[in-house]
């Protein structure tokens, strides 16, 4: 009977115990968000500062009342993205925080953006000691400081130098207690960038590199310093010593990141392991369209980094970044996708087959899309025999007459699809009109492709048809 009475007590400590640890790291957003009532919220972690590869943890639905609760566990902090109806806004969380936030529509001025517009949250209540509260006061403090200031550097470099550098003092005075090691590296990693704009009496790469990167821990979900560091390593390989290039090169010809990384081993600023790993696969993908290293090796090492990095978190890096560089890239395979036109009949890729594929991205609303838009006619009645032309535009009921009498004067293929279609983002479609080219066999020849307007050198998609046909012609 005792030892009954032990198991069930353990049982109770053990669920009241993981109550307790679970509570500890949630975090709930609660908001009012009147323009998106009836709409889905969505909150997406960025996996990583390189790739910026976005992974859902969590979504709730606006009520009736405008109002919406998402909670979910978090065990860091971290900078996160809330997206609804197309719209994004960014905040950071931190374990245990609560943020009562005021989620406004997009803009009415702002140009609408297939991949969404971005808005600026309003808190309530915020608490001084969250994350969110430190970063807006930093950045307004930066803010004012460069709005004094400023007109300084313009005069004399010398005298901006001072005052950035009694600034730094001041920052790093005013922040010294605190305890947060995220905000301690956001703090030294926005101040660091304030270097970059001098003019005069400023810290070169290698003083930059000692002062900064040399003895800071890598944070792989800290912005402001992984933003820094992809910046100071830019352009890398241009950077090296021929032996180093030449050596990297060679790496590369080998499929080796191990060859690669010991060549990197003689460049100066990378000496920390952890950033020399993460540099080498961003190098990597810098020089991966320029054509002076074999595509199929680089994507070969990155497939190997992917799984046998020293690191964790450039696996998850390398992986993101390859899978990146096979979206939508010329030569690689389309990415599929399902359209149903006016009378139900269901599109995909292959239902395009033995002809080119021109993709008309069209906002019938926009005046610069309608100036653009009887171009094509010419085209398509001149190469529609190689090329299949399809028009996709967004479901829209408030389309006016001269709006619908615009789109129903399209003689060719054309979808409706809705705002939220994937198409958009598969295609990685960021403004109207975009063009798309894809051959006969479903590969990319061109994302973005021309368009019927000639471009400042003076080409259109025309060129391009004219070859298309010319082939065409020599094959039959």
């Amino acid at each position: 009977m005792f030892k009954s009475i032990s198991i069930i007590f353990s049982v109770f400590v053990f669920v009241i115990s993981f109550g307790f640890s679970q509570s500890d790291k949630m975090v709930t957003i609660k908001g009012f968000a009147p323009a998106y009532v009836g709409k889905k919220i969505e909150v997406y972690e960025i996996q990583d500062y390189l790739s910026f590869t976005e992974a859902l943890i969590a979504s709730s639905t606006v009520g009736v009342d405008s109002i919406f609760t998402i909670q979910f566990d978090a065990s860091k902090t971290e900078k996160l993205i809330v997206k609804s109806n197309r719209n994004k806004a960014f905040l950071y969380i931190q374990p245990k925080g609560i943020y009562d936030v005021y989620l406004p529509e997009k803009d009415k001025y702002d140009p609408y953006r297939p991949n969404g517009n971005t808005v600026e949250l309003s808190f309530y209540d915020l608490d001084s000691n969250d994350i969110n509260y430190k970063i807006l006061g930093l950045e307004r403090w930066v803010d004012d400081f460069l709005g004094n200031n400023f007109y300084s550097k313009r005069a004399s470099g010398l005298e901006f130098a001072k005052q950035l550098d009694q600034f730094k003092m001041n920052v790093e005075k005013a922040y010294k207690a605190d305890t947060s090691k995220f905000f301690k590296t956001f703090v030294k990693f926005s101040i660091a960038s304030l270097d970059d704009i001098q003019q005069s009496a400023h810290r070169n790469r290698y003083e930059k590199h000692d002062f900064y990167i040399k003895f800071s821990p890598v944070m792989y979900e800290n912005d402001a310093y992984m933003e820094y560091i992809a910046k100071y390593y830019e352009n890398l390989a241009p950077r090296l010593s021929f032996e180093t290039n030449n050596n990297v090169y060679l790496g590369v010809l080998k499929s080796s990141p191990t060859l690669i990384m010991k060549a990197l081993g003689g460049e100066y600023t990378l000496i920390n392991l952890r950033i020399r790993e993460i540099m080498m696969v961003k190098m990597l993908a810098d020089v991966y369209y320029n054509g002076d290293f074999p595509q199929t090796n680089i994507l070969t090492i990155l497939d190997s980094v992917s799984n046998k990095a020293m690191f964790e978190g450039t696996k998850i890096i390398s992986r993101n970044i390859k899978n990146r560089m096979l979206e939508l890239v010329t030569g690689g395979k389309s990415p599929d996708f399902i359209l149903t036109s006016p009378i139900g009949e269901t599109k995909t890729l292959f239902s395009f087959a033995k002809k080119h594929i021109y993709f008309h991205f069209f906002d019938p609303t926009s005046i610069g899309n309608q100036t653009e838009f009887p171009l094509l006619f010419p085209l398509q009645l001149k190469y529609g025999k190689d090329v299949q032309f399809v028009t996709i535009y967004k479901k829209n009921p408030n389309y006016t007459e001269q709006e619908k009498k615009l789109i129903s004067s399209i003689k060719w293929e054309s979808f409706e699809v809705e705002e939220d279609d994937p198409i958009f983002k598969n295609f990685q479609i960021q403004a109207f009109p975009s063009y798309v080219l894809l051959d006969a066999y479903g590969y990319v020849v061109a994302s973005p492709a021309l368009g019927p307007k000639p471009n400042g050198e003076g080409v259109s998609i025309e060129k391009v048809f004219f070859y298309v046909q010319k082939v065409n012609e020599e094959e039959k």
